[in-house]
C-alpha cells in the first residue's frame, strides 16, 4: 500500500511537471496545441515505464533513460518513434535545467540514434498521367482542378504555394510563375507550354464561371469565391487519384517529388533541380537522386535479359 502510494505521488509529481513544462513551451514559441500535445504524450509514456520502475522523469539518471529506450526496443516500436521520444525527454530536460526545475539533464550524455532518410514517395510518368487525366473538364472545378496539377507537376511547387498563387506571380507571356518561399526567398520557375496552355484556357473559363461576378486575389478560387485551402485540394488530389486508380500512397508533396525524380531520371543536374525546389542546400535535393536511382535499379530488373 504504501508503494502504491509512493508511485502515485511520483506520477502526480511527474504530471506537473510535464504540464508546466507545456505551458513554457506555448509561451515561448507559441506552438501549437497538436504540437504541445504530442510532447506530453511522449513525457506520459516514459514518466509511467519509469513509475513501474520506481523511478520518475525529476529522479531519473542516464541509466534510467537508456533502460527506458531499451523498453521500446524490446516491445519492438519503431526507431523514428523512439528517436521522437527520445527527443521529447531532451527538450523536456534542456528546459527544466535552464529554468531550474532540476539539477541535471541526464539526457546530455545520451547518442540519438542515427536514422536513415525516407525515400519520398513517388509516382511513375504513367501514374501522373493517369492523374492529369482524371479531372473532369466538363466542369469548372475539373478544369480548375486538371490546371492546379498540371501547374504542379510542372513546376515543383508547394501545395501551399499552388493554392496561395496570385495572379501577378504568373507571367503567361513569359512561361514563368513568381514564387516566395520559405524564409520569404523568391525564386522564379519556368512552367512549360503544356501548364500555360491549361492556364490561359481556365483563366479564359473555368476561373470566370468559378467567380462569376465577384472578385478573389487566388488564382484558383472555389465556387465561394474564396482561395482553396491545403486542406481542400489534398482531398481533389486523392479524389482524382482513386478514379484514375493510383495505388501508390500519396502525399500533399507527391507531384513534387514526381516532378523532381523525372528531371533528374531525364538527367537535369541536380543543382538547377535544387533551384527549382527553391531548397537551401543541396543536401536537402540529393534525396531524390536516391528515388531516381532505385527506379532505374527497378527498371534494370524488369528489362534486362540478365537482371
Amino acid at each position: 500500500m504504501a508503494a502504491e502510494k509512493a508511485r502515485s505521488t511520483v506520477l502526480e509529481s511527474d504530471a506537473q511537471l510535464i504540464d508546466r513544462f507545456a505551458d513554457t513551451l506555448w509561451m515561448e514559441r507559441g506552438l501549437s496545441r497538436n504540437t504541445l500535445s504530442s510532447y506530453q504524450s511522449d513525457l506520459r509514456q516514459a514518466a509511467a515505464w519509469l513509475a513501474g520502475e520506481g523511478r520518475s522523469l525529476e529522479l531519473a539518471r542516464r541509466a534510467d533513460l537508456l533502460g527506458y529506450l531499451a523498453s521500446l526496443v524490446d516491445q519492438q516500436v519503431k526507431p523514428r518513434t523512439s528517436a521522437r521520444r527520445l527527443s521529447s525527454l531532451r527538450q523536456f530536460y534542456q528546459l527544466a535545467l535552464r529554468e531550474a526545475w532540476l539539477p541535471s539533464d541526464p539526457t546530455a550524455l545520451i547518442e540519438a540514434p542515427k536514422l536513415g532518410r525516407p525515400l519520398p514517395n513517388s509516382l511513375s510518368e504513367q501514374d501522373v498521367e493517369a492523374l492529369l487525366d482524371a479531372p473532369d473538364l466538363e466542369t469548372a472545378e475539373g478544369q480548375r482542378d486538371r490546371c492546379m496539377l498540371e501547374l504542379l507537376y510542372a513546376t515543383g511547387l508547394r501545395v501551399s504555394e499552388l493554392v496561395g498563387l496570385t495572379a501577378d506571380q504568373i507571367h503567361l507571356n513569359q512561361g514563368l510563375v513568381r514564387i516566395v518561399g520559405k524564409g520569404g526567398k523568391e525564386r522564379l520557375v519556368p512552367m512549360g507550354d503544356e501548364a500555360v496552355d491549361w492556364l490561359r484556357q481556365f483563366a479564359a473559363g473555368g476561373r470566370r464561371e468559378l467567380l462569376g461576378e465577384r472578385q478573389c486575389n487566388a488564382f484558383f478560387p472555389t465556387r465561394r469565391g474564396a482561395g482553396m485551402t491545403r486542406q481542400a485540394f489534398w482531398y481533389r488530389i486523392k479524389k482524382h487519384a482513386q478514379q484514375a486508380g493510383i495505388r501508390v500512397e500519396l502525399s500533399p508533396h507527391t507531384l513534387r517529388h514526381a516532378f523532381a525524380t523525372h528531371l533528374l531520371n531525364h538527367g537535369a543536374d541536380l543543382r538547377v533541380v535544387q533551384l527549382l525546389l527553391g531548397h537551401s542546400s543541396l543536401s536537402t535535393t540529393q534525396i531524390y537522386t536516391h528515388v531516381a536511382r532505385e527506379r532505374l535499379k527497378s527498371l534494370h530488373e524488369q528489362h534486362h535479359p540478365r537482371a
